[in-house]
């Protein structure tokens, strides 16, 4: 648990867009494991079964209708943390904060698919193979949906300057 929990936290809260849920997924997904290793079916590589496990969670949760309803507005991806210049200016400081803006408005935007493919390319820095296995897509698959993915961020943060 304490190996993946973080990483498993950011990346439901990145698909989800809300800490709390994201906190009720990863609590879901280890209850998961712990059920698999009880069970005996342990899989070889944890990383990857619990990155498919909240990856599929994460999609339940958004489809589900009930969900849409009780999330509300004050999830916001912006309450990731993101690392900064140890003192910058209070212009620099505006200017990253309205970058930061843009750029989550953009990811906000994408498809599902193409947010999950990102996120596991980017932020995770898993391999196309690797995504194509946890996500049970095609590396062309894959490729395809980032390639679209990086179209459409591109897009938005053009237009929004």
């Amino acid at each position: 648990m304490d190996a993946h929990r973080g990483r498993l936290l950011r990346l439901c809260r990145l698909l989800l867009r809300d800490p709390e849920e994201a906190q009720d997924v990863v609590q879901d997904v280890f209850v998961k494991a712990y059920d698999a290793q009880m069970q005996g079916r342990a899989p070889g590589d944890w990383a990857t079964w619990l990155t498919r496990v909240a990856i599929n969670a994460c999609h339940d949760r958004r489809r589900a209708g009930w969900w849409m309803h009780f999330r509300g507005s004050s999830a916001r991806g912006e309450e990731l943390q993101v690392m900064a210049a140890a003192d910058p200016s209070p212009a620099d400081r505006a200017l990253g904060e309205e970058t930061r803006r843009l750029i989550w408005l953009a990811f906000r935007r994408l498809p599902e698919r193409q947010r999950q493919v990102f996120v596991l390319r980017y932020i995770e820095e898993l391999s196309t193979e690797e995504a194509a296995a946890t996500l049970g897509l095609s590396p062309g698959s894959v490729k395809r949906h980032l390639f679209r993915a990086i179209s459409r961020l591109r897009e938005g943060l053009r237009g929004a300057s």
